[in-house]
């Protein structure tokens, strides 16, 4: 018997889904559950869900009030408003990662109130405290002022998907509709194409600036290793105590786990966080060292600023690059001293089309490993004026290299835009209260591991 062939074009598979969709449009609505999807689906269609047994804490009428208020003010702010007793392990990061869309999200649980936030809406202190400022509250003011104070200081635009559905008496119509999808079905068919070779260019891109960011980061790793080896440590030797061995357990712990995350690694943004784990065993052998010689333990600083190889900054100097402005930047103990004798720092150079440059003129691969060494908003002014730097704050290098490299642009998606999964579950994380409300502190712990 002749076999029948597959039908593989992608107008045949963007119309089957096309015609699932509109089978879902017209579908009868299911029954409501409390299921994180079901969150995500009504958090898409408008800023404000009230799960249907927490009625009691937000009305109908004041729930639309909270959602007109936000879409007039054109922000990604969510507001989920769920009973006592909803499960809440990982809650935040699930729902985030269930919407896509990035933006503010706060949670009414119980009489218990939490917030998350992406980095590019709102800064983590931020968000702290403004959780903390409406603690205490009834669930009405308290979504209210949350949502007063949430518009006046964040960033981004509302999500499309509020815009324009059914649900407000604004939809399309059925003709409308099939015909919208129609066009949309043949621009996708030509798109697609296009689509393919600018990925498949864009990860090209991003091996190659992988395999030189391999290069510098193993000569990181290997002078860490190299210093592990000349400290000469041997936990049961005289006079070693419980805290010279967590220092030096923590040092080879790094090494080692730097080791395997750059092993692991399959984008340029993935060595963030191999160099923030290096500068963490540094310190731990900066502190191991002062311990050993009866000195004050150093104080946590960035790296030096010319080299991180040479350890943690012990000052900050001035400095002026060649054709650049003059700036403070850390710098340990012998690049202090070679500045104040007049004479040139120790630089770290790498290679580049153009032969060895300094690593903030060598091009914009290497922004994710000068990131891991000064993140936390550190970065911007050490680089300001720099090709790296410039480089840095432009939209295009965040979507290609990743965000979060000392506040550079605000990342590569603006608040309302869908990102889908493509966040940093750290904006995320932590248990319900560690955002600044009424277990501030807390930490985590079991209960709402690492989500709510």
């Amino acid at each position: 018997m002749k076999a029948v062939p597959r039908t593989r074009s992608l107008p045949a598979l963007l119309l089957a889904v096309l015609a699932l969709v509109l089978a879902a449009v017209w579908a009868p609505g299911a029954s409501a559950d409390t299921s994180v999807s079901t969150i995500a689906r009504a958090l898409r269609a408008g800023p404000v869900y009230v799960d249907p047994a927490a009625r009691d804490q937000l009305s109908d009428a004041d729930a639309d009030t909270l959602a007109d208020r936000i879409k007039e003010a054109d922000k990604p702010l969510f507001i989920a408003v769920l009973p006592d007793g909803y499960r809440t392990t990982n809650l935040f990061s699930d729902l985030r990662a269930a919407t896509g869309v990035t933006g503010l999200y706060g949670i009414r649980l119980g009489d218990r109130f939490d917030a998350r936030a992406d980095s590019s809406v709102m800064s983590s202190a931020a968000r702290q405290n403004l959780v903390r400022s409406v603690q205490g509250e009834d669930a009405k003011a308290q979504l209210a002022d949350f949502t007063d104070r949430a518009l006046a200081n964040m960033g981004g635009h509302a999500p499309r998907s509020w815009g324009g559905s059914a649900a407000d008496g604004s939809g399309m119509s059925t003709t409308g509709l099939i015909t919208t999808a129609a066009i949309l079905v043949i621009a996708g068919t030509g798109a697609y194409a296009l689509v393919r070779r600018s990925r498949r260019r864009r990860e090209e891109e991003q091996r190659a600036a992988l395999d030189r960011l391999r290069v510098v980061v193993d000569e990181d790793i290997t002078a860490f290793g190299e210093e592990l080896d000349r400290l000469d440590f041997r936990p049961s030797e005289p006079g070693a105590d419980d805290a010279m061995r967590a220092d030096y357990e923590h040092a080879l712990d790094a090494y080692d786990t730097a080791k395997q995350r750059m092993a692991a690694a399959r984008r340029p943004e993935d060595v963030r966080p191999v160099t923030e784990t290096l500068q963490d065993g540094r310190f731990s052998l900066a502190r191991l060292a002062a311990r050993r010689e009866n000195r004050p333990l150093p104080e946590r600083r960035p790296p030096c600023f010319f080299d991180p190889r040479h350890g943690p900054s012990v000052s900050d100097a001035v400095w002026t690059p060649p054709g650049g402005s003059r700036r403070e930047v850390p710098v340990c103990a012998a690049d202090a001293t070679r500045l104040a004798d007049g004479r040139d720092p120790v630089i770290r150079e790498v290679d580049t089309d153009q032969g060895r440059r300094p690593y903030w003129d060598a091009g914009p691969a290497y922004g994710p490993w000068a990131g891991g060494y000064f993140g936390g908003g550190l970065l911007p002014g050490l680089l300001a004026g720099t090709l790296l730097g410039s480089m840095m704050a432009t939209p295009t290098y965040a979507a290609d290299y990743g965000t979060g490299y000392g506040d550079f642009g605000g990342g590569g998606y603006e608040g309302g835009d869908v990102s889908g999964t493509d966040f940093s579950s750290g904006d995320f994380g932590g248990g319900f209260g560690d955002g600044g409300g009424f277990d501030a502190g807390g930490g985590g712990g079991g209960d709402f591991g690492g989500g709510f």
